[in-house]
């Protein structure tokens, strides 16, 4: 099923319902929740998917798993998704928070014909057949760690989004302790509280997940220097520790 509302189908008496969307080349999808689990794939761009708990990055050819009730927001870049939207009892082994797996090939596949499937599609044949072996590879995926926390108190929240909305590699703990009103041993404590890392830690790994996004258009080299690293070299060697992977996979 192609661009259509999960609100008018998820009464419809099936566990899993396939549902993509063509979004615009730049789109906020606001905070909302379902009723429904739902594993969220791109089929191309990115995606930033945000809950109360922490932000997650999610490129090209890996999905993210949503809890089912859990309020968040998307935004989309230059995305187009297969998602599936699953009744809750049907994946008990569903995880409590947002996460982030790798999409094989055959899992990438069993998605593009679930989107292909209407909303009343035969669940005792061929297509509930395709259906179930699509959460059967969803179950054995590997998660990835595309993601940081974001801390739930102000202003320690507002100065972690602004950061992930525009990362900015000159500044400094002091100058957040400075906008937070605090002294910079006082902010480092507290923030250290809410998130269970530091704020020079937590910048970097925002910093790379920034890359993301850009990796998808511009050469290692622009987005090194873009985001205020020293040489390709250094961003590539953070890149790889952080993500288990070389900037060069994501392109």
């Amino acid at each position: 099923m192609r661009n259509a509302s999960i609100d008018d189908l998820d009464r419809l008496p099936v566990d899993v319902l396939p549902v993509g969307v063509d979004y615009p080349a730049d789109f906020q999808l606001v905070r909302h929740a379902h009723r429904r689990a739902q594993f969220l794939y791109g089929a191309s761009g990115v995606m930033r998917v945000e809950t109360d708990e922490g932000s997650w990055t999610v490129p090209a050819d890996r999905g993210v798993l949503i809890p089912p009730t859990v309020p968040h927001e998307v935004r989309m870049l230059g995305v187009s998704t297969w998602s599936l939207y699953i009744e809750p009892d049907a994946v008990p082994w569903w995880p409590a928070t947002c996460t982030v797996i790798e999409v094989g090939p055959l899992l990438r596949e069993l998605l593009r014909a679930a989107d292909d499937l209407d909303a009343h599609y035969d669940t005792a044949g061929r297509d509930g057949a395709l259906v179930r072996l699509a959460l059967h590879e969803l179950r054995r995926m590997t998660p990835v760690p595309f993601a940081v926390s974001l801390p739930r108190d102000e202003p320690f929240r507002a100065l972690c989004r602004a950061y992930l909305a525009a990362p900015d590699a000159t500044l400094t703990n002091t100058d957040w302790a400075r906008a937070a009103a605090m002294s910079t041993r006082t902010f480092d404590r507290r923030f250290r509280a809410l998130t269970g890392t530091g704020p020079a830690t937590w910048r970097a790994r925002a910093r790379l997940l920034a890359s993301l996004p850009l990796l998808a258009t511009e050469s290692v080299t622009a987005v090194a220097a873009r985001l205020g690293y020293a040489s390709p070299a250094a961003f590539t060697a953070a890149f790889s520790r952080a993500f288990g992977s070389p900037p060069s996979h994501f392109r």
